[in-house]
């Protein structure tokens, strides 16, 4: 995991590359976060990058990494500007919050929204996803009730509807919070989940106010 300002250096890089400049001064102008030479080493500890005589070049795993970043700030440059039609600086602050709070499934559905987009508002590239090869033209509702999954089926929490404080404190205090992972392990006679090497029954009440991403098998 990264932290957003180690994301935006990748993301740096990666627009630095697209003009053949590989050097630290290119990738500087180009960052919205200011950053140290252990900046850098970090993320070479890291194994993003390389550095090199006075250059920064992707790893295989930074360029994967980087392709992924810059996919997402595409996409919301492109959501920003065409649905809430901001413009110029506004488009770009609130692409830049936006991009780091996508989760993979969200990525995918808001670039099938917008018709799998190739270009950005400012003519650039957006790097192609699952979703684009798969040419899905339909955004699932995967966003459900907990109580809606059958026995083995997974959801990513998204949200909790709590029926009084006290619940979704004791919830969180569980470990039950957005993005973990639950499996429907029994439905009768108690509401039964696993998550994270725990079981635990819960009222069908207060399962039902919890929403969850839907998950395939395959993922």
């Amino acid at each position: 995991m990264l932290t957003e300002k180690q994301e935006e250096i990748i993301e740096a890089i990666w627009c630095a590359g697209e003009n053949k400049n590989h050097s630290v001064h290119a990738v500087k102008k180009r960052c919205v976060v200011d950053f140290t030479e252990a900046d850098l080493a970090e993320l070479e500890e890291k194994g993003m990058i390389v550095l090199t005589g006075g250059k920064i070049l992707f790893s295989s795993d930074g360029k994967a990494l980087g392709e992924t970043i810059i996919r997402r700030h595409r996409l919301a440059e492109v959501l920003v500007s065409s649905i809430l039609r901001l413009k110029d600086a506004s488009m770009e602050k609130v692409a830049c919050k936006v991009e780091h709070c996508l989760e993979p499934e969200v990525e995918e559905s808001i670039c099938t929204l917008l018709g799998h987009p190739g270009i950005c508002p400012d003519g650039k590239p957006i790097p192609g996803g699952r979703c684009c090869r798969k040419r899905l033209k339909v955004v699932d509702n995967t966003v459900v009730s907990l109580t809606d999954l059958k026995t083995s089926e997974r959801g990513k929490i998204t949200y909790i509807k709590p029926g009084s404080h006290s619940n979704l404190h004791q919830l969180i205090s569980m470990g039950l919070q957005p993005g973990v992972v639950v499996i429907v392990h029994r439905i009768n006679p108690a509401f039964c989940i696993k998550f994270e090497n725990t079981e635990l029954a819960l009222d069908k009440e207060i399962a039902r106010n919890i929403f969850v991403w839907k998950m395939s098998p395959e993922e």
